[in-house]
């Protein structure tokens, strides 16, 4: 269990060197934005998804500053790629960037900018489910989401947010258990569970 600690720590920092060197904090303050992070990063879990997820506030919106920002991350030679998804008039009323860096040791780590418009009914959830979420965890549990996230099998599309939910609320423990908690999981498009 120990070697899952050190694999999460190892990823957390790793993390942190592309959030610096892709300048992500700098990029999206120099329009005047707030940048929180959220998902697993953001608690402390990730495991073998490299990916960083943040969500990106500013008050007034506005399109040309959220093309500014994610272009002054692009011009990092290591960003490989960056989509562009406009859900301004879904219920979600943001925009989703995704951008890939390929870190020097090879590995590719996904970069999800969310930028929500402040009125969304997701402004601030995410934030909140992950404040909630640390502050549920013990250390018995967090141990049991990460083995939970290490043993997924690469074919499960799994979101973290079902981990974090079967092992606060429902006291799985291990994969076999999770698995079959989530078999019986109604299809779910956005999961607004919290604990």
């Amino acid at each position: 269990m120990e070697d899952l600690l050190k694999k999460a720590e190892l990823l957390d920092e790793q993390a942190r060197q592309v959030i610096q060197d892709v300048r992500l904090m700098e990029s999206w303050k120099s329009v005047g934005a707030t940048l929180n992070m959220v998902g697993s990063f953001a608690m402390g879990l990730m495991m073998n998804h490299r990916d960083i997820d943040c969500h990106v506030y500013t008050n007034p919106f506005s399109l040309p500053d959220s093309f500014l920002a994610v272009s002054k991350i692009a011009e990092n030679p290591r960003v490989r790629s960056v989509n562009y998804i406009n859900l301004l008039d879904a219920e979600d009323k943001c925009l989703e960037w995704h951008a890939v860096y390929e870190a020097p040791d090879g590995q590719a780590w996904k970069i999800d900018m969310i930028h929500i418009l402040v009125d969304s009914v997701f402004a601030g959830h995410f934030e909140k489910v992950a404040e909630r979420v640390s502050k549920a965890l013990t250390p018995e549990s967090r141990l049991a989401v990460l083995s939970i996230k290490n043993a997924m099998p690469a074919d499960q599309n799994v979101m973290g947010i079902e981990i974090y939910q079967a092992v606060i609320q429902h006291g799985m423990r291990d994969i076999q258990s999770f698995l079959d908690w989530k078999a019986r999981q109604p299809e779910a498009g956005i999961i607004t569970w919290m604990p």
